[in-house]
């Protein structure tokens, strides 16, 4: 699933874990925002998340995944499955139009209302329209031999808002 109108990136080296977003919100080619926050802190603390899509929704489905990162007790990869499964499943929440990414200190994961729920190879991962920018970036950075995930993912970042027109520079960085 694409997403217009977001750029979400994620780093985790070892156990630092560092979450991104710029602050554009859109309405088809209209800027209605400069400054939203698009990620949030969530378990306690423990977990890091992020969304593109609809915001409603994606306020609804943050407090549906914390509800179950609470429920199976801090287990990371079961809230993401089992949070797919309702949003699959489930008829009102079939039609939310959102996507999350979730990261903790040891696994991510991105998770779709299709039941998709996706661990990335390389510790890295990336949301909406900005997403390729941001992720060709951040392999840039480490390539580079960059080993800090604050400074890779503001960097990746800063460089989507200068490529991608539903991107902007408006940064809000969260991290572990």
């Amino acid at each position: 699933m694409s997403l217009k109108g977001t750029t979400i990136l994620g780093v985790r080296i070892g156990k630092r874990v560092t979450i991104g977003g710029d602050g554009q919100v859109t309405m088809g080619n209209t800027i209605i925002k400069h400054n939203a926050t698009k990620i949030r802190t969530l378990g306690n603390g423990k977990v890091l998340a992020g969304f593109a899509g609809s915001t409603a929704d994606a306020l609804t489905l943050f407090e549906r995944f914390e509800g179950k990162f609470e429920k199976f007790a801090g287990n990371l990869p079961r809230a993401a499955v089992e949070l797919a499964k309702d949003w699959r499943s489930d008829r009102i929440l079939r039609r939310l139009e959102a996507m999350l990414a979730v990261m903790d200190e040891n696994a991510s994961f991105f998770i779709s209302g299709t039941g998709d729920v996706v661990q990335p190879e390389d510790d890295i991962i990336s949301l909406g329209s900005g997403g390729p920018y941001a992720l060709a970036a951040a392999y840039a950075f480490l390539a580079a031999g960059y080993d800090d995930p604050t400074k890779i993912v503001k960097g990746s970042l800063e460089i989507a808002g200068k490529i991608c027109l539903y991107t902007n520079t408006n940064i809000t960085i969260a991290t572990l």
